[in-house]
């Protein structure tokens, strides 16, 4: 028997707040609509399709023409351009989510939805403003102090964390995830520091395009896809690195900069001037000790066969993010002119790994807080490529978090169903406003096994039936599978505590925001207002020269 919590639609009887004038008017209509509650949809409708492992993906072309294929939320709100306050709102909201916690960013999105129309019903039924955000806020506290309840599994502090990465790491159907989850678990519990505490740093994860996935391995310490360009490959030891977001040579090919020569004495006098100058250039780095040199750009064939007379190894990187992360671990800035650094990077060692077809340049350290370990990921397209890291991300993410809090609680929608039966039970013996508060708020934390059921192609009504009646009777551990109902502890699917509880926190925090925000003011005026405006202003003749300009 379904015992569901009846739709918020039915329940103005229970807010016992006086007659109300019914009235149908438009006018009226509105006053019970959240000015928010449009744009969370809009979101929501573009990232609903991929939650859950059965998710689809997105191929978006973002605006500087970059093409990308993902169903990662945070990736999938990066490349959207924004322009209503809300919506940016939210945006900020869901990356501070997966910058915080490496996941839940579909969860935010969808939840929030939920939780706006389920205010928007509420609102019709005649409860003010000041009272739902009061209820919602005791409904949220609820939930955050039921959710420790349900944490039935912790990892261990000498356990394999293969299983505890799985459920996380498996999403949109990225191929070899068994693989995958035991390369990531194993270069996070190799790179524990002796205290058992865990640092993401120490994890680096590379990308090399060739070969496939199960080609995957771990080298020691940091791997970027690079490759040296002259004749030093190896410095075994006493590295000096200083990194170059410019070309390496004397001046670039595109500097507004023309030679004027009228004779051979000036080609000459040009030729000696230029050399002089990739001279001077190299062996001011030499002069400072500086015996690698990492390169964004362009490489210079005469600078280059300068730099092997002085001993300095050259790396041409192919990733601008790899460059910010080696200045970060070596704490040295990226310059934009061929100068030395005023504080160089510093390593124990730098070779050349060749990994199949694919080249890398690998630092090594012999201090603590630095990579100890780097993912070096293989693939033929870079859409794989990309969901393989991003998959990599999450688990090296949810071991970080394990490290702080190993408890772990149901996945697959269980969790979700059993704080709304939690929910359900206590708003139904509540008086006032708060118990249609707590049946609303449950009602939104169903929505989310729903729309798992729906990205499975399930038939939603039985699933959800089937759960609502198991979990009436105390088994949370069922949630929703690609084939139908399951028991997440069979099935190994677990969510961390920790990431779960940050993504409840953050979703109190919007919605008590917006569901206080009586109108958007825009002080703004669009080109089109600005050119409608102006159009105005015009005599009838002028605007008729305008017109017949634009349509000879």
């Amino acid at each position: 028997m379904d015992q569901r919590a009846p739709p918020t639609l039915e329940l103005p009887q229970r807010l016992e707040l006086g007659p109300k004038k019914c009235s149908g008017s438009a006018r009226e209509e509105a006053r019970y609509q959240l000015s928010s509650t449009a744009a969370v949809q809009t979101l929501a409708r573009i990232i609903r399709p991929c939650y859950g492992p059965c998710g689809r993906q997105k191929f978006l072309v973002t605006v500087s023409g970059e093409t990308l294929c993902t169903g990662y939320a945070a990736a999938i709100l990066r490349a959207l351009q924004l322009e209503h306050p809300v919506a940016l709102f939210l945006r900020d909201a869901a990356q501070a989510q997966a910058e915080g916690s490496g996941d839940g960013t579909a969860f935010l999105v969808l939840l929030t939805e939920a939780l706006l129309e389920q205010a928007e019903d509420l609102l019709k039924a005649g409860l003010p403003r000041a009272q739902l955000r009061e209820a919602y806020a005791t409904a949220s506290a609820e939930v955050l102090a039921s959710l420790p309840s349900l944490a039935i599994r912790s990892l261990g502090p000498l356990e394999d964390p293969s299983w505890a990465l799985y459920s996380v790491m498996n999403t949109h159907t990225v191929s070899h995830i068994e693989f995958l989850t035991k390369l990531v678990a194993h270069a996070c519990w190799a790179s524990k520091e002796l205290d058992g505490s865990f640092k993401p740093e120490r994890v680096g994860v590379c990308v090399l395009h060739g070969g496939a996935l199960e080609d995957s391995c771990l080298v020691p310490g940091l791997a970027i896809s690079g490759k040296p360009c002259g004749q030093m490959t190896v410095l075994l030891t006493g590295a000096r690195v200083a990194l170059f977001i410019c070309p390496f040579g004397p001046a670039s090919p595109n500097a507004p900069a023309t030679a004027r020569l009228s004779s051979s004495e000036d080609l000459v006098n040009f030729s000696d001037g230029s050399e002089r100058l990739i001279q001077e250039q190299v062996s001011q780095l030499a002069a400072v000790g500086i015996n690698v040199v990492v390169v964004w750009g362009e490489i210079d064939d005469r600078t280059l066969t300068t730099a092997d007379k002085y001993g300095i190894m050259v790396i041409q990187a192919t990733s601008r993010r790899e460059m910010v992360y080696l200045s970060e671990v070596l704490d040295t800035p990226l310059q934009t002119r061929l100068i030395p650094p005023l504080k160089p990077g510093k390593c124990q060692k730098v070779y050349r790994q060749e990994l199949g077809e694919g080249l890398a340049a690998v630092f090594e350290w012999d201090s603590p807080g630095t990579p100890a370990l780097t993912l070096v990921l293989r693939g033929a397209t870079t859409e794989g490529l990309q969901g393989a890291q991003q998959a990599a991300y999450h688990g090296i993410d949810a071991y970080f978090q394990l490290c702080q809090d190993p408890r772990l609680i149901p996945g697959a929608g269980a969790t979700e169903m059993a704080l709304a039966k939690m929910l359900t039970d206590k708003g139904r013996h509540l008086e006032g406003p708060s118990g249609p508060v707590f049946l609303a708020f449950a009602q939104a934390l169903r929505s989310l096994p729903k729309t798992l059921a729906e990205n499975a192609g399930l038939a939603v009504s039985d699933v959800m039936a089937k759960m609502s009646g198991v979990h009436q009777v105390g088994n949370f551990l069922i949630g929703v599978g690609t084939e139908g109902i399951i028991n997440v502890a069979q099935e190994g699917i677990w969510d961390s505590l920790m990431a779960k509880a940050q993504g409840l926190r953050a979703v109190a925090e919007v919605v008590l925001q917006l569901v206080t925000v009586d109108q958007i003011v825009m002080a703004k005026h669009s080109p089109t207002q600005q050119r409608s405006s102006d159009s105005d202003t015009k005599t009838p003749k002028e605007r008729l020269s305008s017109m017949q300009k634009k349509n000879p």
